[in-house]
């Protein structure tokens, strides 16, 4: 608890007298005749407690008070006047001193009152302190609070992930039992459609109709040919052994290329932000050509009046980051969790195999990809992959 007191009071008898009894008690004291020259010591000297006149020339003891009050909020104020009203006491209360002793006083009143005083004063400020310690401790509190909320999020996120590519890997697997047993079963009797018609188209040369509806049966046959094909490629875990480093931007160069007429038609705007120094990753070329003309396609499926088209290749330490973006329609949130499962599709005419064999390349590669859409605002795949450090001879640079 301090012991620095300060005197104000324009009688030196009075600032005499206080000096000598409150240093035989011990107390650090300074003494000033005026109110100016009382608030430059204040400063200084940072007393925790004031004993103040209340009349003084030029500036009296409220002046005094109230800029006491107003500045050092931790310095208390007794006041000592020899005016001894109710209204005195009332006013110089209110403008926050801590108590008020009539003139003359005896030194044992002055010295019970100065210690009262200091000792409130003394619990306030522990008080306070205490106070700004728990708001201090609460913040702490509430950002562990925040810090842990968001903790959670982030593995209630991985966890839903981790469940949805766990449930599409049993449906891409269950898929991949009826695919092989679908292929076996249906090919067999499309092969002998196949064949039936090619023998009619040859026996009935000259008949025109003969001949139409033959080539009709053959274009259906191969539609069916082909859905089962893409059936089969949703399903299917290739031996990664295969694989070899493919330049990725020379990769989506090529895909890009393929479009390029639909782009042009379609007045397309390309957003093209591609890092051009060589980056690999460990992948076979079909398939990777095939994710970005399954995800290119579809942006331009979806933009079908004009629209951009965004295509981002970057690398982040040692990762692969690509974004492919549009400015369609958009998709569903109801169906942002279904459309790398097999079959969903929200097209008339789509088979709905398109994406599940982009997350089965992907995964196969090690890689990630995530979606975000909303209705009217396009949609934006990200995807990730490690970056292949490779020689010379094992890089792969796919062209057109």
């Amino acid at each position: 608890m301090s012991k620095k007191l300060l005197v104000i009071d324009d009688e030196r008898s009075v600032l005499k007298l206080c000096q000598t009894i409150l240093e035989h008690k011990g107390y650090t004291v300074q003494t000033a005749s005026s109110g100016e020259e009382g608030l430059r010591l204040l400063a200084e000297f940072a007393p925790a407690l004031v004993l103040l006149d209340y009349m003084m020339p030029e500036m009296d003891g409220m002046q005094v008070l109230k800029q006491i009050k107003n500045i050092y909020t931790d310095v208390y104020v007794i006041v000592l006047t020899g005016v001894g009203n109710e209204s005195v006491a009332v006013e110089v209360m209110k403008a926050g001193a801590s108590d008020y002793i009539s003139k003359p006083f005896k030194s044992k009143d002055l010295l019970e009152r100065i210690e009262n005083v200091l000792h409130v004063r003394h619990i306030e400020m522990v008080n306070q302190r205490l106070r700004c310690e728990r708001d201090g401790l609460q913040q702490e509190i509430h950002h562990w609070n925040k810090e842990l909320e968001l903790r959670v999020q982030e593995k209630s996120r991985e966890l839903e992930q981790a469940n949805r590519e766990m449930v599409q890997a049993e449906k891409l697997a269950t898929v991949g039992h009826l695919a092989a047993g679908m292929a076996h079963e249906i090919r067999n009797p499309l092969n002998s459609i196949a064949l039936t018609a090619q023998l009619l188209q040859a026996e009935c040369e000259h008949d025109a109709d003969v001949q139409s509806y033959t080539q009709n049966i053959l274009a259906e046959v191969g539609r069916v040919d082909t859905i089962l094909r893409k059936l089969l490629s949703a399903s299917e875990q290739k031996n990664r052994t295969e694989t070899s480093g493919i330049c990725l931007s020379s990769c989506i160069d090529k895909v890009l290329e393929l479009f390029s007429e639909q782009i042009k038609f379609q007045k397309i705007k390309l957003n093209l932000n591609i890092q051009r120094t060589p980056v690999y990753i460990a992948a076979g070329a079909d398939e990777i050509e095939q994710v970005f003309t399954n995800l290119i396609g579809n942006a331009l499926f979806e933009m079908k009046d004009s629209g951009t088209l965004s295509v981002n290749l970057r690398v982040e330490n040692d990762r692969v980051m690509v974004h492919v973006g549009d400015t369609g329609g958009g998709i569903e949130e109801d169906n942002l969790v279904k459309i790398f499962d097999p079959f969903f599709t929200t097209r008339s005419s789509g088979t709905g195999f398109g994406l599940s064999v982009v997350l089965r390349v992907v995964k196969s590669c090690n890689g990630t990809i995530r979606v975000e859409s909303e209705p009217g605002r396009g949609a934006d795949f990200y995807l990730e992959f490690p970056l292949e450090q490779i020689s010379g001879e094992h890089a792969v640079c796919v062209r057109s």
